[in-house]
């Protein structure tokens, strides 16, 4: 493919990834997070990134900043990064929610579906080569299976998400080992096979399919923007802007 033309094809990508933000920002369909949550975590980092990971649900410092992983889990995660020469600038990293439940409790299996498409469309337009499930959620649901991922981890598999395949690689959460030094160690082994996987590339893609739309957003009339002052942007819509250049390369 000239090079002009992967450009091109990168540009609408992040475009329509652009779309789906807005979709996820407007989304209600889970009726309680989205009475409760301060922000939606779409994700960050690099919109053509070969690797992504997917963590369980945001936590309370994430639905206050919009981003995910950024608590200490999310130092953590920085660390092992770095420790096989990546930065967070060039991965991709989201949720399997993108609310975050009340009092951090675990995801219900509804609130995990209406949630899938979202996940789904960003696999299939960042176009990641390997996707790390961070723990037991996002590894259950991307696999579609109830195997754990005490008997999974740093098992590398090739699956089809959506319209895209991958190669799904369950690793522990960060979480988990902040304060047991022995998962430590084994995350850092994981870790450290990451260079390889990605060497690999890309597996043999399936033929070109239609992916399913994205739930409808908002099921009741959307509200009306609120204006602007006249002296300019209030603070929350000022704060509003901020979090959609924090989100990333987009």
């Amino acid at each position: 493919m000239p090079q002009q033309e992967r450009e091109r094809s990168a540009l609408q990508r992040r475009e329509a990834l652009k779309d789906v933000l807005a979709q996820a920002r407007g989304c209600l369909r889970c009726t309680e997070l989205a009475a409760t949550r301060k922000t939606v975590v779409f994700g960050m980092g690099n919109a053509d990134a070969d690797l992504m990971f997917v963590g369980e649900a945001p936590g309370a410092s994430e639905d206050e900043q919009g981003l995910p992983f950024v608590g200490r889990a999310g130092k953590l995660l920085d660390q092992l990064l770095a420790e096989i020469g990546l930065e967070r600038s060039e991965v991709f990293i989201t949720n399997t929610l993108q609310c975050r439940p009340p009092g951090n409790r675990d995801p219900l299996p509804v609130e995990l579906e209406n949630c899938q498409e979202y996940l789904l469309r960003k696999v299939e337009l960042i176009e990641p080569t390997v996707i790390c499930t961070l723990g037991n959620f996002s590894t259950k649901l991307l696999r579609g299976d109830p195997t754990g991922i005490t008997r999974l981890h740093g098992q590398p598999e090739v699956r089809v998400l959506g319209a895209r395949a991958v190669r799904l690689y369950p690793i522990y959460h960060p979480a988990a080992a902040l304060y047991t030094p022995r998962m430590l160690e084994t995350l850092r082994e994981d870790f450290a096979r990451l260079p390889a996987l990605l060497a690999l590339g890309a597996p043999e893609q399936p033929a070109p399919q239609e992916v399913p739309a994205l739930p409808d957003a908002q099921p009741d009339a959307e509200p009306e923007p609120e204006p602007e002052p006249e002296g300019g942007p209030t603070p929350e819509q000022a704060q509003a802007r901020v979090e959609v250049d924090q989100l990333g390369l987009f």
